[in-house]
This record gives C-alpha cells, structure tokens and sequence, in this order.
C-alpha cells in the first residue's frame, strides 16, 4: 500500500470515529451523511478555521463521501439485482410461451 493511500486509510479511520459528540460516520444513513457534507463543505468554503481544524473537517468530509459513495453503490446494486430478476421472469415467460406452440 503507497504511504498517500495508507494515510488516507488512517485519516478515514479516525473521521469515521467521533470523540466531539457526532455520530460515527460508519452509523449515518445515506441523507444524514448528504447534509452533513453539504455542510462541512459550506464550513470549508466560509473559512475563518485554523489549519488543524481545516484539516479535520476535510477529514471528516472525505469519510462522509465515501459513505454516501458506499449508500449509492448499495442502491445501485439492489434496483440492478431487482432488473435482472425482471429480465430472467420476462424471459422465463417468453420461453414458456414457445413450449406449448412446439408440438
């Protein structure tokens, strides 16, 4: 693993733990971590923050990104499993269909 990506790891492991009362970012559902992220965003943006501050906001901005990626993943491989399962029943009943007109 390249020194960037483990302390990338690092990083998310310690934004993904809350010692200032906010939940963990591994418990939030998809629209908690959403809105917390458009608000560390806008937090960013006004500035003002020291740098250990910045820089722990950032931490906890990219933790709740890859949450909501990981919540977005999930959706999209339940709603492709769902369509798949509706292929094969749609195709299921066009081959049912051929059986009885081979005699």
């Amino acid at each position: 693993m390249s020194p960037q990506r483990a302390a990338k790891n690092s990083a998310s492991r310690k934004a993904n733990t809350s010692d200032d009362g906010r939940t963990p970012v591994d418990e939030l559902a998809y629209e908690q971590a959403r809105d917390e992220l458009a608000e560390v965003v806008a937090t960013l943006e006004r500035g003002g923050l020291d740098l250990d501050a910045s820089l722990a906001l950032w931490e906890r901005g990219e933790a709740l990104a890859d949450r909501c990626e990981a919540h977005l993943a999930g959706a999209r491989e339940r709603i492709e499993a769902v369509l798949n399962d509706g292929e094969e029943l749609d195709h299921e009943d066009d081959t049912e269909g051929d059986e009885e007109f081979d005699d």
